[in-house]
Formats: C-alpha cells, structure tokens, sequence
C-alpha cells in the first residue's frame, strides 16, 4: 500500500510494564489491544489491573475495533528527539469502540495543517525491535 508515510530514524521506545505489554505487542496481529472488563464490559486505557467502573480484577485486553476519532492534538514543531524530524502531530484518539476511552499517538499520512478535531482514523502498527507501535492515519471515504 503506497501510503507515504516514512518511519522515522528514531522513536523513543514504552517500557511495558506486565498490564501494558499486550498494547505494545498486539500489532504484531495486527491488533489495537486495550483492556476490557469482564464483569461490566467496559473498555478502559492505560491498562491497569481492575476495572475503575466496577473495580472488578476480571479485565484484560481484547481486541479493538482500531478505528477513532482525533479527539485534541497537537502540531510539535520543535527537533526534541534526534532522526525524529518536525513537524508532526500527536493526537488523543478517542476509540470508536468506547466513547471517552483514548489513546495517545501519532497521526500521519496527512498533512499536520489538515489533521482536525472529529477526523477519522485507523490504526496501523510501526515495528521497532520487540515493539509495535500504534499509529493513525485518516481513514478515505
């Protein structure tokens, strides 16, 4: 698929922690992992070990629809992380899966100047070394 996104040089890598690790490897199936409860059924991020709804300790991750919408962003101008060149935009994905359940990360494929509050968009995963990290770019019509 010729999207035209180019991986950057650089990307400062999470430390998963046991309740994240699944966030950080789902992309390897292609999967946008984040934590479900059990009991109530409610999604919830950052991964944590019980439910904050129900406080129920029967949560783990499921699969994601892998789509959402830009819920607040931001356009980073500045060269903070060498290889890792400006501009670019990082974002609040809101899931569709969950209203007020997000996700912090990039959106790309789209000019910075384009990217909106309400733009939809889909997760695709960018590997680096054990770690698959979720991207969005817009999704066309």
């Amino acid at each position: 698929m010729g999207t035209g996104y180019v991986a950057p040089a650089l990307r400062l890598l999470p430390d998963p922690t046991p309740e994240s690790l699944p966030f950080w490897t789902g992309g390897e199936r292609g999967e946008l992992l984040i934590c479900r409860c059990r009991s109530c059924g409610h999604w919830f991020h950052p991964p944590a070990p019980a439910c904050f709804r129900c406080r129920s300790t029967e949560v783990g991750p499921e699969p994601a629809s892998g789509r959402g919408s830009v819920a607040a962003f931001t356009i980073n101008r500045q060269p903070w992380i060498p290889g890792f060149a400006p501009p670019y935009v990082v974002a609040m994905i809101e899931i569709t899966d969950e209203p007020g359940v997000r996700v912090v990360s990039n959106v790309v494929d789209v000019p910075v100047e384009d990217v909106h509050v309400g733009m939809e968009v889909a997760v695709f995963f960018e590997q680096h070394e054990d770690v698959w990290v979720p991207l969005f770019r817009p999704v066309t019509p």
